[in-house]
């Protein structure tokens, strides 16, 4: 019954060779038609530097996830909350006409998250993010989880019950997004058939880039309801 192992830690590219090299043994001796998927934790430094390679490392390889809490330790960063933000991590404005200056708290995570995603996309990988420790903090998690489904994450580690209906709500495409999406592509096939590569909508241009978008939402929206 087994699909898929989740293999911590990983630094560099051996690291999944060696495993793979392993589980493919097994199936060989075992006769097992069902080859096993991997998923990769990158929580180290050495994991981010690598992250590129990584995620070519292996056929199995499907999804990647972002150990924030390990990656912190490694990173030496002075975090409260696993996956948590700082408000020393933040920057000053400029005064204004009253000498006063506004404090503007930054997510310390957003470099690591990015480039992972990045790579995870290049290369046809599943980016996951990682876990959000204060499970009494609701309102955290859901800022944590928007950012990251903003960003093009696919889902969201939940360490607590609590947190998987706020993580299956947050990644869930709307009915409004999913709506706005179709809308999208039935303007442009009827440009399409006008003879035209770009429209407006609602005052904004669309145009093939649009369809892509719309496509991908339409496709996770189909997947999460079972179609």
């Amino acid at each position: 019954r087994l699909d898929m192992i989740l293999i911590p830690k990983v630094g560099v590219p051996q690291d999944v060779y060696a495993i793979d090299v392993l589980v493919t043994q097994i199936e060989q001796a075992k006769k097992r038609e069902k080859k096993l998927g991997f998923e990769v934790l990158i929580e180290t430094a050495l994991g981010m530097a690598n992250v590129e390679a990584i995620a070519q490392s292996s056929k199995r390889l499907e999804a990647m996830s972002f150990g924030v809490a390990d990656y912190a330790a490694s990173c030496r960063t002075r975090s409260t909350v696993i996956g948590g933000v700082n408000e020393d991590y933040s920057v000053l404005t400029d005064k204004d006409e009253a000498g006063n200056r506004q404090t503007h708290w930054q997510d310390p995570w957003l470099f690591a998250q990015q480039r992972m995603l990045v790579a995870c996309r290049a290369y046809g990988l599943r980016p996951i993010d990682g876990p959000f420790g204060d499970f009494s903090d609701q309102d955290g998690y859901i800022s944590a989880a928007r950012r990251c489904a903003a960003a093009g994450y696919e889902g969201k580690w939940a360490i607590h019950p609590s947190q998987i209906e706020l993580a299956n709500d947050v990644f869930t495409p709307s009915e409004k997004e999913v709506e706005k999406a179709r809308r999208i592509l039935q303007a442009m096939e009827e440009a399409a058939k006008a003879g035209r590569g770009a429209v407006a909508l609602d005052g904004r241009l669309i145009d093939i880039a649009s369809i892509r978008m719309a496509e991908a939402l339409i496709q996770k929206a189909d997947a999460m309801g079972g179609k």
